[in-house]
C-alpha cells in the first residue's frame, strides 16, 4: 500500500506544478524573490521606505458556487480571476495597491493539464491588478469531493499609505457617487443562480437574443477588477472619499458599510441601464426587485464617492482604464443606509 493507492498522486502534483510555471511567470514583479517552488513566497518591501506611514491590506476570499459552473461548462481557464478579483478589488476599496497573491485549489483528483488551467486564471486576474502570484497550494481530497470537482480560494496582500486609505470619514451631503459596470453576475449569489436555472449543459447552451449570447457564457463572465481604473483615479488627483465593491449583499449591505454615522447614500435606479442577465434571472425565477439589489450588483461593480468639483476628473480617469463609470447618485445627511430611488 502507498499514498498514490489511497487517492494522493505525489507525481502529478508535481507535473502540475511544473504546468503552471509558465502562467506564474507572468506575473512577476521586480520585488518577487526566488521562484515558483518554496516553501513561502518572498516579496521585497524596500519600497515602502518611500512612505510616511506604510500600512499593509489584505484580503480573502473565493468563488462560491461559481465554480459548479464551470464543472458544468468544463471551462475551467477563467474562475481563478474572479478570485483574484474578489480579493484585490476589496484592497483596491482602502486604496490600496495589491502587492501579491496566493491561490489555495482543493480537488478530488489532481488532473496536471486542469489544475494549470485553473492557475492560468488565477495568473490573468493578477496580471490585470499588477499582483505577483508568489505561491499557493493544490491539495488532493479523495473521498472528501467527486474526483471531478475542486474548489478554489485566496488571498491578497497590499499596501497603502496611512494618509491615503479610504475611510469614508470625510463624507458630506451633496458628495456624488460615481458607479462603474460590472461584467455580469460577477462571482456572487450563486446559490440562487442555480435555483432559477435548469442547470444542465442544454439549459447552459442554449443562445438567449437579450442576453446576445449563451445563458453560460453571460453567467461564468469573470468579475470585473477595477484596480486600474482607482489607481487612474488617484492619479488624476482625486481624493476618493469612500468606496464600496459590490459582493454577495448587494447595494443594501455592500453600499452602507462604507458611510459613516450621519450619512445615506441615495441610488438613482435609472440612472444606468442594468444588465439584461439580471432582468432575465428576475423574470426567470420571479425574484423582487429587493432582493435582486439584496443579493446581486445590478451591473455596478464598484461604487466610489467623490467631491462634485471631482466627478469630470474621475470619470475621465475610469474611462482611460477602460471602465464604464456612471454618476449614479448622491450622498445626504440622515440615518446610516441607503435609498434606491
Amino acid at each position: 500500500m502507498d499514498y498514490k493507492s489511497s487517492g494522493v498522486d505525489i507525481e502529478a502534483g508535481y507535473e502540475s506544478v511544473e504546468l503552471m510555471k509558465k502562467f506564474v511567470k507572468g506575473t512577476m514583479r521586480p520585488e518577487v524573490l526566488g521562484g515558483l517552488g518554496g516553501f513561502s513566497g518572498a516579496f521585497d518591501l524596500s519600497a515602502i521606505k518611500n512612505m510616511d506611514e506604510p500600512v499593509l491590506l489584505s484580503g480573502t476570499d473565493g468563488c462560491g458556487t461559481k465554480v459548479k459552473l464551470a464543472f458544468l461548462m468544463d471551462k475551467h481557464d477563467t474562475i481563478g480571476i474572479d478570485a483574484v478579483a474578489m480579493c484585490v478589488n476589496d484592497v483596491a476599496c482602502a486604496g490600496g495597491e495589491p502587492l501579491f497573491f496566493l491561490d489555495y485549489i482543493a480537488c478530488g483528483k489532481n488532473i496536471p493539464e486542469k489544475i494549470a488551467t485553473i492557475v492560468s486564471g488565477v495568473a490573468e486576474g493578477c496580471k490585470q491588478s499588477g499582483c505577483a502570484l508568489v505561491g499557493g497550494e493544490t491539495a488532493e481530497h479523495p473521498g472528501l469531493m467527486p474526483e471531478e470537482e475542486y474548489d478554489l480560494a485566496g488571498f491578497a496582500v497590499g499596501i497603502v499609505d496611512k494618509k491615503d486609505i479610504i475611510t469614508g470619514q470625510d463624507l458630506k451631503d451633496g458628495d456624488v457617487l460615481i458607479g462603474m459596470a460590472s461584467t455580469g453576475v460577477h462571482s456572487n449569489g450563486f446559490s440562487l443562480v442555480r435555483k432559477i436555472f435548469d442547470m444542465t449543459k442544454e439549459s447552459l447552451d442554449t443562445y438567449y437574443d437579450e442576453l446576445g449570447t449563451t445563458l453560460g457564457e453571460a453567467l461564468i463572465a469573470p468579475t470585473r477588477i477595477y484596480v486600474k481604473a482607482l489607481k487612474a483615479v488617484k492619479d488624476a488627483g482625486v481624493r476618493v472619499k469612500a468606496c464600496s465593491h459590490i459582493t454577495g449583499g448587494g447595494f443594501y449591505e455592500n453600499i452602507p458599510r462604507m458611510l459613516p454615522e450621519g450619512k445615506r447614500a441615495v441610488v438613482e435606479k435609472d440612472s444606468y441601464e442594468v444588465p439584461a442577465i439580471f432582468k432575465l434571472m428576475a423574470k426567470k425565477g420571479n425574484v423582487s426587485e429587493q432582493m435582486m439589489y439584496n443579493t446581486y450588483n445590478m451591473g455596478l461593480g464598484m461604487i466610489v464617492a467623490v467631491d462634485p468639483a471631482d466627478v469630470d476628473k474621475t470619470m475621465e480617469a475610469m474611462r482611460s482604464a477602460g471602465d464604464t463609470p456612471y454618476v449614479v447618485g448622491k450622498i445626504v445627511d440622515g440615518e446610516k443606509g441607503v435609498d434606491l430611488v
